[in-house]
């Protein structure tokens, strides 16, 4: 394997910004900001948007599909069972 070829991976906290959630992972992600972490040793932490914690389909809060609606207004628009 060559050496310098590959970028940096590193220990990095992942910080959800809307749930308050924070995970520490390995990446080759970069930060300015530091965190101190539960084992007391100090991090980058990179603020994301949406982690599992606040994404509408882990949470269970995901916006269903009205399906049988959708199937009675294609009947009456298009005239229902087998007009042909």
């Amino acid at each position: 394997m060559q050496q310098d070829k590959h970028p940096d991976y590193h220990p990095v906290v992942f910080r959800d910004r809307s749930a308050g959630y924070a995970f520490l992972t390995r990446s080759t992600a970069t930060s300015e900001q530091t965190i101190e972490w539960d084992d007391g040793e100090t991090y980058p932490v990179v603020e994301v948007e949406i982690s599992s914690e606040s994404h509408p389909f882990y949470t269970g809060k995901a916006r269903t599909v009205d399906t049988e609606g959708r199937v009675a207004r294609f009947e009456r628009r298009y005239g229902g069972e087998g007009s042909g």
